[in-house]
C-alpha cells in the first residue's frame, strides 16, 4: 500500500472545509446574502492560499502521492468550481424572465463544468510532464488555460463588485444578469482554452537587486493599502489585470507569427487533449 502523507492532505482538507462552509452557509441563508460576501470571499481566498501551500509543502517534504493529487483535484472542484457558482446564483437580483434565469443557471453550470475539465487536463498534463523534461519545464513556466483558483477569484471579484459594475456601465437588473452570465461563460472558456497564462515561477526581471527590492516593496505597500481600504476594487483589478496580461501576450504572439521568437512560450498549444 502506498503512503498517504498527513501534513499536505490536512492542508488540502482545510481548504476544502472553507469551500464547503461557504456552500452550506450560503444555501442556508434566505434572502440577501450581501452582508456575508466579505466573509465568503475571504474564506475562498484562504482556500486558494491553502491550495498553493499544500503542493509546496508536499514537494518540500517529498510527500507527493497519487492520493494527494486526487484529493487536491476534488477539493479544487468544490471550492473553486461549485462555491463561486453558488454565490453567484444566491446574490443575483430576482427576475420574472424564465429565459434569463435559465441562461444564468446555464452559465454557472458551464463555469463549473469547464473548471472540472480544466482540472482533469491539468492532472493529465502533469502526469505526462513527469516523463518528458521539455513538458516539465513548460509546465513550470505557464498554465495552459486559466487556472481554476484564478477563475474563482475573478468570478468572486466580479460578483463582489456588482454594484460598482452596475453604476459604471449603467446596468439595469436585467442587463446586470446578462453581464454576469457572459462573464461566467468567458471564464469557463478561458479555463479550457489553449491560451497560456503566466506562472509566478516564470517571473524574471533584469534589473539591479536594489531596484528589484524597491519595486517589490512598493508593490506590496500599494497592494496592502488597496486590500485594507479598497478590498473589493483591488481584488477586481488584480484578477482582471492577470487575465488581460495573458490575453495581450497571446495576441502579441499571434501577431509576431510562429517563425518569430517573440513570446514563443505563449504560443497556444495544439488541440491534443
Amino acid at each position: 500500500m502506498k503512503k498517504v502523507y498527513f501534513i499536505p492532505n490536512i492542508i488540502t482538507a482545510f481548504g476544502l472545509s472553507c469551500g464547503l462552509f461557504v456552500i452550506f452557509k450560503a444555501s442556508l441563508i434566505s434572502g440577501d446574502i450581501s452582508q456575508f460576501m466579505p466573509l465568503f470571499v475571504s474564506l475562498l481566498l484562504v482556500a486558494a492560499f491553502a491550495d498553493l501551500l499544500d503542493g509546496a509543502v508536499a514537494r518540500a517534504m517529498g510527500a507527493e502521492s497519487e492520493f494527494g493529487v486526487v484529493f487536491d483535484t476534488l477539493s479544487d472542484a468544490i471550492s473553486f468550481g461549485i462555491a463561486p457558482s453558488v454565490l453567484m446564483i444566491k446574490t443575483l437580483p430576482a427576475t420574472p424572465s424564465k429565459l434569463l434565469s435559465f441562461i444564468f443557471i446555464a452559465a454557472t453550470m458551464v463555469y463549473a463544468l469547464c473548471g472540472v475539465l480544466r482540472l482533469v487536463r491539468f492532472n493529465v498534463k502533469a502526469g505526462q510532464a513527469k516523463h518528458d523534461l521539455e513538458l516539465a519545464l513548460a509546465h513550470k513556466k505557464h498554465f495552459t488555460g486559466l487556472p481554476i483558483p484564478a477563475a474563482a477569484i475573478a468570478s468572486l471579484a466580479i460578483n463582489f463588485n456588482q454594484g460598482l459594475l452596475g453604476d459604471l456601465f449603467y446596468l439595469t437588473d436585467t442587463s446586470l444578469r446578462i453581464f454576469l452570465s457572459s462573464a461566467e461563460f468567458v471564464l469557463g472558456y478561458l479555463m479550457i482554452s489553449r491560451i497560456k497564462f503566466p506562472s509566478s515561477k516564470a517571473l524574471h526581471f533584469k534589473m539591479p537587486s536594489f531596484q528589484l527590492v524597491f519595486v517589490a516593496v512598493l508593490g506590496v505597500i500599494c497592494s496592502l493599502y488597496g486590500v485594507l481600504y479598497y478590498f473589493k476594487e483591488t481584488l477586481l483589478i488584480i484578477t482582471v489585470s492577470y487575465i488581460l496580461i495573458a490575453l495581450i501576450l497571446a495576441v502579441i504572439r499571434k501577431i509576431a507569427g510562429k517563425k518569430s521568437k517573440t513570446l514563443v512560450d505563449y504560443e497556444p498549444e495544439e488541440e491534443d487533449l
